[in-house]
């Protein structure tokens, strides 16, 4: 199995979740199947422990990608390493699977197959030039938006990092800090209020790609407003979309 390959025209790709169509979403592997191919960026989901660490991973528990279920931001960083996540490989759901093959997801095979800290996420980027696509999931504590930028900055990528998120809180913390960087905001709906905010941050738009309207990308890019979508997987809705320019397409397997 490989990533399906659209006609992109102008438009950049983002892995979303790392390369999660063909690896487990926000794993090492991932985020390396993702890198050794042409996407622009790798997008993923930061939080933050109770002693204060950055790990990835999109869920607030790893209910739905581990073995085991934990709260990450009521556990420690050290626990929240233990947990093994699922290998959750499409690849290997086929009817050559055989009982000397482990069906991905039901044994804990895979020792790769931790919760990444926010250092080996950049580092992955960093190393294989791409772009970080770090979402900020739920409202961080100002105090933690200020240690994860100096972070990042002393892994010397903060160039290389976009940062997005539906806490439109947490993006004005986040130019107030940082008043150059580029920042997205993350929505499933466009309306007066989303382009008021849009204009008044300067935030560039990250939106459902079902609500996004060629009318829309025309408008804000007439008004020097970059337009990213999520999370588009299917062929003809991409090239739909980057017939309208969109500038880019964040998908788990369009390439």
């Amino acid at each position: 199995m490989d990533t399906i390959k659209i006609n992109r025209r102008n438009a950049e790709m983002i892995a979303h979740r790392g390369l999660s169509g063909l690896e487990t979403e926000n794993s090492i592997p991932a985020f390396i199947a993702a890198a050794n191919r042409s996407y622009y960026g790798v997008e993923t989901d930061v939080h933050v422990t109770k002693d204060g660490r950055f790990v990835i991973i999109h869920d607030d528990t790893t209910e739905r990608v581990a073995f085991d279920s934990i709260q990450i931001e009521e556990s420690s960083y050290d626990l929240v390493r233990k947990i093994i996540l699922k290998d959750m490989c499409p690849a290997a759901q086929s009817e050559q699977n055989t009982e000397n093959i482990p069906v991905c997801g039901q044994t804990p095979d895979r020792q790769d197959l931790i919760v990444p800290n926010l250092a080996e996420y950049i580092n992955i980027c960093k190393k294989y030039g791409k772009k970080c696509i770090l979402e900020l999931k739920n409202q961080f504590d100002p105090d933690d938006i200020r240690r994860l930028t100096d972070e990042i900055l002393s892994l010397n990528y903060l160039t290389g990092t976009v940062f997005i998120s539906f806490s439109l809180e947490n993006l004005k913390v986040l130019r107030q800090l940082l008043p150059k960087q580029e920042l997205y905001y993350l929505t499933g709906e466009y309306n007066e209020t989303v382009h008021s905010d849009l204009t008044q941050y300067r935030l560039h738009l990250d939106i459902y790609y079902r609500t996004l309207t060629k009318e829309i990308i025309d408008q804000l890019h007439s008004e020097g407003i970059l337009v990213n979508c999520w999370t588009c997987d299917n062929k003809e809705d991409a090239e739909r979309l980057t017939e309208w320019g969109v500038d880019f397409i964040t998908s788990n397997i369009l390439e």
